[in-house]
């Protein structure tokens, strides 16, 4: 059998990190390797390497599986272009109903297809658990991507520090006075200290899997 051209073999490279990292489960360099069975891991880096050089990816350095599309639109069929999918981190979890403990160990990575926020912004992920959100739609096991933000508009839903602990509320200011609402009846308002309060971000997109 001949040699595929260096060419086609590139393109099709392209093809795995496109859906790959399409799907958010971006290779590593050795993977791209096994999955072509090149001799050499340096022959798979040198094709993603060539697919950067061309504009086609982007490489964040110090990560094993650090490629991603590029910011330009992504071909999808004629003219419909969308730009690809973020990996966000994937943060411990936070409470809907009490405080919780804030804890940020890091699960994996999420994709987020969002416009709704610029390329520089920060997004994370956190789990849910407690039922003081359960009339916005905010179960227990949902995952909830918050866009990281410093303070946020009023009525807004929102991932909040206080101390050392997390909660998920709907923020409202009363003059000088900041109060947590939940979204069910059997949990009370929240009015923490605004010395100690910290917004950590707004809730902007609620996940749900089912079994």
């Amino acid at each position: 059998m001949g040699r595929t051209p260096t060419g086609q073999t590139r393109e099709q490279v392209f093809q795995l990190m496109r859906e790959r990292l399409l799907a958010g489960q971006p290779p590593t360099v050795r993977e791209v390797q096994e999955a072509f069975g090149f001799r050499s891991v340096q022959t798979a880096r040198a094709h993603l390497e060539a697919l950067v050089s061309e504009g086609r990816l982007e490489k964040q350095s110090g990560r094993a599986r650090g490629y991603r599309l590029a910011d330009a639109a992504v071909l999808l069929s004629g003219a419909d272009r969308i730009a690809p999918p973020r990996l966000v981190p994937l943060l411990g979890r936070v409470a809907a109903g009490a405080f919780g403990l804030a804890v940020e160990d890091l699960e994996g990575y999420l994709p987020v297809q969002s416009d709704r926020v610029g390329a520089n912004e920060e997004l994370f992920g956190l789990r849910v658990r407690g039922e003081s959100m359960r009339d916005a739609g905010i179960l227990p096991g949902d995952i909830v991507i918050v866009w990281r933000l410093p303070s946020v508009e009023d009525g807004a839903i929102v991932v909040a520090l206080v101390g050392e602990e997390a909660t998920i509320k709907r923020l409202r200011r009363r003059g000088d006075r900041i109060e947590l609402h939940p979204a069910n009846p059997d949990y009370e308002v929240m009015t923490p200290d605004p010395d100690a309060l910290q917004v950590l971000g707004r809730v902007i997109e609620v996940r749900r899997y089912l079994d």
